[in-house]
């Protein structure tokens, strides 16, 4: 199977010529294509929902027969459960979100990173009297199971010497949180973009704490089992990306109205998101995303969120490709 794109398929995808995986078009091998590609689009990765809204995908793969389903990924943790659940191929998920899983045996690796965003913060009313960590201590906190969010949250708690049992958690799904902030049912939020954004613009509520190296970057998981079967789908999908990455660098303030309209939230809070909390330069995992799992990790195993004695090194390893995509987007 032809699983290589040359340098003038990656010349017209980088010009934006509107060429989807042109030297990937061998049709001899249909017969052992997929029937259908399953991906997730997500109000925290802008880019799928360009990709989606464009229908790239469908265009390239309606060549083959191949049809196209979407499913939306609430959070990293809706993701991470519908790729275990064998419901999508591929799921967005955060970097650390995605370890945590594949440390408890997810089948996945993840070949492409979707953006370096800011997504994540701790979050509180406008009036409240908390104004640093350590006044966290016994107060109720919001955060979403298995998500970069929650997992922040316990890497800001272990910065002042708090961890887990000294606060209440409160497991919420990220739109509820922020509700429940909203509304003085929980004294702070590990919050998520847009949501947070939207909460700040619209409540008033503030960020308490903010760490950019505590966000650990927009992973796209696939499963291990259709990237053994489908490389080639793979290449494609990862190519369709591209070309929605590059179309949102291009075009910042056009994807932040696709993402107000998808997510409901206003422009001003898309923007917000888009322009001045998404990083979207680098989408090839490389060693500076195996750095930033293997210094997040601790906290994995000082939480006692995966089984003693894991190698989390190892996992970090097995989970981040840093080949596998190099050979179509590095040129």
């Amino acid at each position: 199977m032809n699983n290589k794109i040359n340098r003038r398929d990656t010349l017209a995808l980088g010009l934006g010529l509107g060429g989807l995986a042109l030297g990937l078009s061998d049709r001899a091998h249909a017969a052992d294509a997929p029937k259908e590609v399953r991906l997730d689009y997500a109000y925290y990765s802008p880019t799928s929902l360009v990709l989606r809204r464009f229908g790239w995908l469908e265009e390239d793969f309606k060549k083959d027969g191949i049809a196209v389903k979407w499913v939306l990924s609430a959070g990293s943790n809706r993701a991470l459960e519908y790729l275990n659940a064998d419901s999508i191929d591929f799921g967005s998920t955060a970097g650390l979100a995605a370890l945590l899983a594949k440390a408890n045996g997810a089948p996945i690796r993840s070949p492409y990173i979707y953006s370096r965003p800011e997504w994540t913060a701790l979050v509180v009313r406008g009036d409240s009297n908390i104004r640093s960590l350590s006044d966290l201590k016994g107060k109720k906190v919001a955060a979403t199971k298995g998500t970069d969010p929650y997992l922040f949250l316990l890497r800001a708690l272990h910065t002042v010497g708090l961890k887990r049992s000294d606060i209440e958690h409160v497991s919420l799904q990220h739109a509820d949180g922020r509700a429940a902030l909203e509304q003085g049912r929980v004294d702070a939020w590990a919050g998520l973009d847009p949501h947070m954004a939207a909460s700040e613009l619209g409540a008033g509520t503030r960020l308490l704490y903010r760490n950019v190296d505590f966000n650990t970057y927009g992973f796209l998981n696939v499963r291990e089992d259709f990237l053994k079967q489908y490389p080639r789908e793979v290449q494609r999908v990862i190519l369709a990306y591209e070309r929605a990455r590059q179309w949102t660098i291009a075009n910042p303030s056009e994807a932040a109205k696709i993402l107000s309209e998808e997510a409901k939230v206003t422009l001003p809070v898309a923007l917000l998101q888009v322009k001045l909390r998404t990083d979207f330069s680098h989408p090839l995992p490389s060693e500076e995303h195996v750095r930033a799992l293997r210094a997040a990790a601790p906290v994995l195993t000082d939480e006692q969120l995966v089984k003693p004695g894991t190698d989390l090194s190892k996992v970090v390893a097995d989970l981040v490709d840093t080949r596998f995509a190099a050979s179509l987007i590095k040129a």
